[in-house]
């Protein structure tokens, strides 16, 4: 996690006191675990695998990318503090314990998350879960239009670009979306995961030509928090595109904190003003990585 904030220069603005104090982040994944790390910025939780009120995650992959998102770093002394260590969290779990998830369920979060927006202070929504190759295509306009709904609604939309890259035409549903912000891994041709083949980012465009993704940030071998922290071990390291896309989520938390008045579409322009290229090609990259210091003003 350090060298997720080294790279995006996140010490800098969480030093000037910028922390993405009181944005809600909505995270669509397996659930939340009451972390230490971010437990008391639990705002709300709903499952809609098995219907259960307290919060739990089966699968720790949704704890992980909320510790990316906005863990505090406790219980690491600050080592491995998220991008965002002041927002709230909303956990909507979609996902079952083996990473799977319907669509229908997928639908209706989304739909839950727009309905109460307001209620959690909602400003992001962060999906770091896509389809397969196999996705029917009559599901896949489903999803990118219920994604693209809460886009509308005013939400910032962030979703992970997929691993099923580096061919073009390869990003997963619903990061195809023209209107939400994709992200991809920036570290994946560099540095060789313990699974192994690094080079797994989904790339643009897609299949109706547009570019894809718009931003990168780090995603490979990234230590985050871990749901089963009682037994001792509180962090655990995972790779994807799902690790990437909540950095960039706290990102825009940082941002609206300082500057709340600002719609999903400006945050988006911000964050393409502050992004870095890295020398990449453009339907690998995007716009860059985002510099934070950039985003808030020189900080």
């Amino acid at each position: 996690m350090d060298r997720v904030r080294k790279k995006l220069h996140a010490d800098e603005v969480h030093r000037a006191g910028i922390t993405g104090r009181g944005v809600g982040v909505a995270v669509l994944d397996s659930g939340l675990s009451r972390h230490p790390d971010y437990a008391e910025r639990i705002a709300g939780f709903r499952d809609f695998v098995n219907g259960k009120i307290t919060c739990y995650d089966d699968a720790s992959h949704g704890t992980h990318v909320a510790g990316i998102l906005g863990g505090d770093g406790r219980r690491s002394g600050g080592l491995y503090r998220g991008i965002a260590p002041g927002c709230l969290v909303v956990g909507v779990k979609v996902l079952d314990r083996w990473g799977q998830g319907r669509l229908e369920d997928l639908l209706r979060a989304v739909e839950w998350v727009v309905r109460h927006r307001h209620r959690y202070g909602i400003r992001i929504l962060n999906i770091s879960a896509g389809t397969s190759r196999e996705m029917e295509e009559e599901a896949a306009r489903r999803l990118v239009s219920c994604v693209e709904q809460a886009w509308d609604a005013g939400l910032v939309v962030v979703v992970a670009a997929g691993n099923l890259g580096p061919e073009p035409e390869s990003i997963t549903v619903p990061g195809n979306s023209k209107k939400v912000i994709t992200v991809g891994s920036s570290d994946g041709f560099d540095q060789k995961p313990r699974w192994g083949n690094a080079d797994y980012s989904g790339c643009g465009p897609t299949r109706e030509c547009v570019c894809k993704p718009e931003f990168v940030a780090p995603g490979t071998e990234i230590l985050s928090c871990y749901s089963r922290w009682q037994r001792g071990t509180c962090y655990t390291s995972k790779s994807g595109t799902s690790m990437a896309a909540p950095a960039v989520a706290g990102a825009a938390a940082l941002l609206l904190e300082s500057e709340p008045e600002l719609s999903n579409v400006e945050v988006k322009m911000r964050l393409r003003e502050a992004a870095v290229d890295l020398g990449l090609a453009k339907q690998r990259q995007g716009w860059g990585m985002p510099d934070l210091r950039r985003l808030l003003n020189g900080l």
